[in-house]
């Protein structure tokens, strides 16, 4: 099994942490996304939208979207409920980070740490800010309240939400206003096999 990611990637970190959570076995495949490496005739042939991650199974078969490899790559195991409701809000809590999250938080964070925030994106920069906030406040209300998204246990919710979430401050977003993330944040570093993002 062949993982072709950039480990500075939130959406490719998240597989490659929860690979080590459940000690999944694997090739991981360094892209340079900003080199063009997922834009030569070989990716695109596996992945015609030429994006990381991307899961290459043994027999062939190729998986793409983030979340998806990690509820793949997590299927039996304590990271994926077996109720079908408390299932269902693991995939809520991921549309929402997709959807509502990512946009902003992981959006500022790219064009801030990748970019070097050039002057002509500075108000599409400062434009993501408070769709970021929004974001961090409803995972705040929530971690108030339990000590993972959905509960007492961590699932690939969790995973999904922290590898960007974590490392927000590099898009801008002051953590320090958000206390219950900080403590999630620290629940999630306490994990047996918990490996931290490359700075």
């Amino acid at each position: 099994m062949k993982i072709y990611g950039d480990l500075k990637s939130g959406n490719c970190y998240k597989v490659k942490l929860l690979c080590s959570l459940l000690n999944i076995a694997h090739e991981w495949v360094d892209i340079d996304i900003l080199a063009g490496e997922t834009k030569t005739p070989d990716f695109i042939a596996k992945n015609p939208n030429a994006k990381i991650p991307l899961l290459e199974l043994d027999d062939g078969n190729v998986l793409i979207e983030s979340n998806a490899i990690i509820n793949y790559l997590a299927a039996g195991s304590r990271l994926i409920p077996s109720d079908r409701l408390e299932n269902a809000k693991v995939q809520q809590w991921q549309f929402f980070e997709q959807y509502s999250h990512e946009p902003f938080i992981a959006v500022a964070r790219f064009i801030a740490k990748y970019l070097g925030l050039p002057q002509e994106r500075l108000a599409e920069y400062k434009a993501k800010q408070e769709g970021g906030h929004k974001a961090l406040a409803i995972m705040e209300q929530q971690l108030k309240v339990t000590p993972f998204l959905l509960g007492k246990h961590i699932t690939t919710a969790d995973i999904s939400l922290y590898a960007y979430t974590h490392v927000a401050n590099e898009g801008g977003f002051d953590l320090s206003i958000y206390p219950a993330i900080n403590a999630w944040f620290e629940r999630i570093k306490s994990q047996e096999n918990y490996i931290a993002m490359p700075k």
